[in-house]
């Protein structure tokens, strides 16, 4: 009702009253803030993520998907970098006075800024995918992409599948790879997977070859996980086969670029990983879910003219349900808040988000197909091939 009031008089309240502690918003204009990895060692990452939010942001005002109000995009870019993270999350809510923040990019930079937000009651949906994010539950945090814990345990059905018992752990010394390492190390024995190896490399790496040795070196390993956001994906493929070490290497979901494909080129073929259906929607039956998910493709890759990542479709999963639910409640963050954590039955880039009380991330196991590279493109994995 305070919305419709607002708007009624011509928005002569003042945009930063405060109702019950929320911060309120003009009928007219709800700022976000988006702080995204656009530059860095992860800008495979928040690239994506930012020319998604300024394609979407302009569909959002044009159709008015979340209702009377216009939202005004706030982006800050990181670099990756957590201290910037936390510079720029204290900036947008104390100087810019953001209804919510979209990002971070990356796990690490999130970890950083949950409690921040969480304390001035600020909205953050974050685009990394770890579930310490939203484990245990803030009020006012949520992620779009799918946990670690589900794409560790979507490999391990597949080694399984595969026969695969003995494995060597490779992980980046970020958040997303501590956090990945500490999932792999917890789910493996659910599925009578052994660590035999486990190694943890600088993100700035430029050459891994003497982890790769090392690795090689012990007889009992059937296959390799490396666990990464970083260009150091595409150097752990290359050094792997620059030794003629022909064994099944399984990427984390932070593969889902073709971009990290061309940093490895002939090196990345055969690479075995969990995402979304987004990166191999032409594959797909043809149905309501595949010509939403073409829908997307198209718009982005018509208007960028470069390949789709999933990353990009976290930010657009971010933004569209933080739209749904200002349409829906309005201006209270409070609401607002609410709204989303009610959210059910929404059908995303990533997948079926079904948020409640107890589940800010919304995505079941059912969010990640395999995926393995083939003649420089991503398509569905299969034992057949």
């Amino acid at each position: 009702m305070l919305r419709k009031t607002v708007k009624a008089m011509g928005c002569m309240l003042c945009a930063g009253m405060l109702l019950l502690g929320a911060i309120q918003a003009t009928a007219a204009t709800i700022k976000v803030g988006a702080i995204l990895a656009v530059s860095g060692p992860a800008s495979f990452l928040g690239g994506p993520e930012l020319r998604s939010l300024e394609m979407l942001v302009e569909r959002v005002n044009a159709e008015g998907l979340a209702g009377d109000h216009t939202i005004e995009l706030i982006v800050k870019d990181s670099g990756g970098s957590s201290e910037k993270a936390v510079s720029f999350a204290k900036q947008l809510i104390e100087e810019e006075r953001v209804f919510a923040i979209i990002g971070p990019s990356t796990s690490g930079e999130t970890f950083k800024i949950k409690k921040l937000c969480n304390t001035n009651e600020t909205i953050l949906i974050s685009c990394a995918s770890a579930e310490l994010i939203v484990n245990p539950v803030a009020p006012f945090v949520f992620k779009t992409a799918p946990s670690d814990s589900l794409a560790a345990r979507k490999i391990f059905m597949t080694m399984e599948e595969m026969g695969i018992k003995n494995v060597a752990v490779l992980t980046g010394n970020t958040g997303f790879g501590k956090a990945g390492k500490q999932q792999i190390t917890a789910i493996a024995p659910e599925y009578g997977i052994n660590i035999v190896e486990s190694e943890v490399y600088d993100k700035k790496a430029t050459d891994l070859s003497a982890i790769v040795a090392k690795i090689k070196a012990n007889g009992e390993v059937e296959a390799v996980i490396n666990w990464s956001i970083v260009p150091a994906q595409s150097i752990i493929a290359k050094n792997i086969r620059q030794i003629d070490w022909d064994v099944p290497l399984f990427q984390s979901h932070g593969f889902a670029s073709i971009k990290y494909v061309k940093a490895a080129g002939a090196a990345a073929e055969g690479i075995i990983f969990p995402a979304s259906r987004l990166i191999v929607a032409e594959y797909l039956p043809d149905g309501e879910r595949k010509n939403f998910l073409m829908g997307y493709i198209n718009a982005y890759q018509k208007r960028y003219d470069e390949e789709v990542s999933t990353f990009g479709g976290h930010s657009y999963d971010a933004m569209m349900i933080l739209a749904d639910a200002i349409a829906t409640a309005g201006s209270n963050t409070l609401e607002v808040r609410k709204a989303i954590e009610n959210t059910t039955g929404y059908f995303g880039t990533a997948g079926e988000f079904n948020f409640s009380p107890t589940d800010h991330s919304g995505l079941s196991i059912d969010a990640f197909t395999m995926v393995t590279v083939k003649d420089g493109t991503f398509v569905p994995f299969t034992l057949k091939q």
